[in-house]
């Protein structure tokens, strides 16, 4: 026997963290003589010999077996240059198998790459890192490679070798804190997880945090997928999309989470797959003139009552509802259709499964040491380490595994506040502050700034769009230090404040006019989406038309098409969760399908119909959303009339004369002879009108046209004399001279 005592003991207890340091072919001297030391660790084998591959005829050396566990040596004389070769076995059961020993490869990471990983500046390092099926000097199989620089030995475990560490221990590639293997042979589909003996000398088993498909709970092991052979159709929508500026396009986002839009009752009630969905979902989003779906997270999470917003699988789509291709099917039939995807994404916090990223070496490794940084509160999960190099570029291969691997068109990043503010949902006392003393994180503020850099430089004309609760100044901005960068963010005050106006009963809104129209100071601050989201739907809060301030459910669906008609026009994009459109009465409920049966009903039936015309109508309409982040892109006319709670204003288009008058009458009395300045002469003719008998109202059958009169108002020279009907929003649009 050649190798020593204490050698074998660690790799036959799964020890070693250096195993390619004994196994495989080694030079080596025995008593002066040059030649090669061969050594491998099998399982079940009887007898072990290797085969030189590059003589001809093929030479084979047999090994000695020195130990009951498997492991076999042997000592060749008189060769000094290591060959290519694979292994003979024959096993206990008297089976004979042939196969390339994985420690017979060089790595399949290069030094460059593991310098660009450990400056955070490899940003596809997806690629690199995790299973990869790849060949190996024309020798196929999958190629491992995982960060745990703090660990003491990681083996690759499996279906293959029957979960045991023993058998594939990796090799820690220099100070880069990677650990790689090649195994030869293994195939797609395929089981495994990462077992490591962390700092601390506790046994883990880990899922690879850069898996790109996850079998589901309990198990929740990685799965080996090829996920790079699916044949896109898209091509036509990819290259328009990169010389699209979104920021003078229409964008109506239909929110969905996937799971709960639609159930199969006749089948246990399960949700549609990915498949389903690209028929179902592509149909019924084209017919509602939706410019864009926004899917709740669909990266791989535990926990189905998360919604996806604890994820576990940064750089997978669930498995439940179907594989990879699955997914890719979906997002490029959407976008055969003239439909683009966003994807919500959360790289402020992950949950504290043991099978997943926390102390993922037995060290705090992609959270931050200090609980007071790295324990989020307000959710019980931890929060990722922006200021360590390799966690930042995790995240941001994560964002663009997305936009590379499934052609999604933008993300919504999640609970940025959380990411910003080192006192997010603590107390006094409970917090660090930043070196300066103040309560900003500025390591998360410039990831979110590179990153935001990152995705406009290699992916033009996606769309970055922050969920942010905070006054943040710059959120989409670029031009200053502390500017995040982002494309767009939610308008959560304007969300806030329409709601509480719509709240009120008719009779006492007047009081409240306010809400209205307070957002119009700060309406060109930012880019802004208008949204009316999951959240707003969940917890106690109540449907959106159970908000309304109304007793009957016809008044409630009345002023709900008022709020929306208000949405359309106002200044911004739109976003709307799935089954507001159609005002479901209940919670949203992510166990449970939408109320569809709703729609027998007028009031839910016109509450479908009016976001369509919405929806058709602003996209026909540039005047509507090409100044959306343009100063004095509207004027107001009437802005303080809380007498009659009425308001007035003029969207103002791209030129001269494309105007629209946007009236809305949110009193529970109709209104006669009520007199508006305008500043054109002519025909002005409706365009919509939430009260319209065929949407569910109570008003007139068809839309009208109105002819000025002479008589200044408002400081124009000309005035329109109209008849407001209650809790309705109208728009008008200047036809031009009678």
């Amino acid at each position: 026997m050649i190798i020593n005592k204490n050698e074998l003991n660690a790799i036959l207890n799964a020890k070693h963290s250096n195993p390619h340091s004994l196994l495989g072919l080694h030079q080596y001297r025995v008593k002066k003589k040059r030649g090669l030391v061969a050594r491998t660790f099998i399982r079940n084998a009887k007898s072990c010999e290797i085969v030189d591959i590059e003589s001809k005829p093929k030479k084979t050396y047999s090994l000695e077996k020195i130990s009951s566990d498997g492991f076999f040596e042997g000592w060749i004389p008189n060769r000094s240059k290591v060959f290519r070769y694979y292994l003979r076995i024959e096993k206990t059961n008297g089976e004979t198998q042939q196969y390339y020993d994985p420690y017979s490869f060089m790595p399949t990471i290069t030094d460059y790459e593991l310098h660009l990983f450990n400056e955070g500046n490899d940003h596809q390092i997806y690629e690199k890192l995790g299973a990869h099926i790849s060949h190996v000097n024309g020798v196929s199989g999958v190629s491992f490679a995982v960060w745990a620089p703090s660990a003491k030995r990681i083996s690759v475990v499996g279906d293959f070798n029957l979960w045991e560490g023993v058998y594939h221990p990796m090799r820690l590639l220099g100070s880069s804190g990677v650990w790689e293997l090649f195994i030869p042979g293994l195939k797609k589909y395929t089981k495994y997880k990462y077992e490591i003996i962390g700092a601390d000398n506790l046994l883990r088993l880990k899922t690879d945090p850069y898996g790109v498909f996850f079998e589901s709970s309990p198990n929740n092991a990685s799965i080996i997928k090829d996920i790079d052979k699916y044949e896109w159709r898209d091509t036509a929508w990819m290259e328009e999309r990169k010389c699209t500026d979104w920021l003078k396009q229409p964008i109506s986002i239909y929110e969905v989470h996937f799971g709960s839009w639609k159930r199969m009752g006749e089948m246990g009630n399960r949700a549609l797959s990915y498949r389903e969905m690209a028929r179902e979902l592509t149909n019924y989003v084209k017919y509602m003139g939706f410019t864009h779906v926004e899917f709740l997270p669909l990266n791989e999470h535990p926990f189905t009552g998360s919604w996806g917003y604890q994820p576990t699988g940064f750089f997978a789509p669930t498995h439940r509802y179907g594989n990879t291709e699955d997914l890719m099917f979906l997002i490029d039939t959407l976008h055969c259709n003239g439909i683009g995807v966003i994807m919500d994404w959360v790289p402020g916090h992950f949950p504290k499964d043991i099978f997943s990223l926390a102390e993922f070496d037995g060290t705090k490794l992609y959270e931050y040491t200090d609980p007071r940084k790295g324990y989020h509160q307000h959710w019980g999960t931890l929060v990722f380490n922006y200021g360590r190099n390799e966690v930042r570029c995790f995240l941001i291969a994560s964002a663009f595994s997305w936009f590379h691997r499934y052609h999604i068109d933008g993300l919504r990043v999640d609970a940025v506040a959380s990411m910003l503010y080192l006192d997010f949902s603590r107390k006094v006392g409970e917090w660090v502050p930043n070196e300066y003393g103040g309560r900003e994180n500025l390591e998360a503020m410039h990831f979110i700034r590179q990153l935001n850099t990152l995705v406009r430089n290699y992916y033009p004309g996606a769309i970055m769009i922050a969920e942010d609760s905070s006054s943040w100044q710059g959120v989409t901005h670029s031009d200053k230090e502390n500017d995040l960068g982002f494309d767009f963010k939610w308008n959560m005050g304007w969300m806030n404040d329409t709601l509480s106006f719509f709240n009120q009963d008719p009779i006492s809104r007047k009081r409240h006019l306010n809400d209205l129209t307070f957002a119009s100071i700060y309406k060109d601050s930012e880019n802004f989406i208008l949204t009316f989201s999951h959240d707003e739907v969940v917890h106690g809060k109540g449907s959106m038309i159970m908000k309304m301030g109304a007793e009957s459910m016809s008044a409630k669906a009345q002023n709900l098409r008022a709020l929306y008609t208000l949405m359309w026009v106002w200044p911004g994009k739109k976003s709307l969760f799935m089954g507001n459109e159609f005002g479901q009465s209940s919670e949203w409920n992510h166990d449970e399908n939408l109320q569809w049966y709703l729609l027998q009903y007028v009031d839910h039936e016109g509450l479908q119909k009016i976001v369509r015309e919405l929806n058709i109508v602003y996209k026909s309409e540039p005047g509507l959303y090409e100044r959306d982040n343009t100063p004095c892109n509207i004027n107001w006319i009437r802005a303080n009339d809380v007498d009659n709670c009425v308001i007035a204003f003029l969207r103002v288009g791209r030129y001269d004369g494309e105007s629209f008058l946007v009236v809305g009458n949110y009193s529970s009395i109709v209104k006669k002879n009520y007199r508006l300045g305008v500043p054109y002469s002519g025909k002005w003719k409706e365009i919509i009108n939430s009260d319209l008998y065929s949407n569910g109202g109570n008003g007139k059958e068809s839309l009208e046209e109105l002819v000025t009169c002479d008589d200044p108002n408002d400081g124009y020279s000309y005035s329109l004399n109209l008849t407001l009907p209650n809790c309705t929003t109208v728009i008008y649009k200047f036809w031009g001279k009678y």
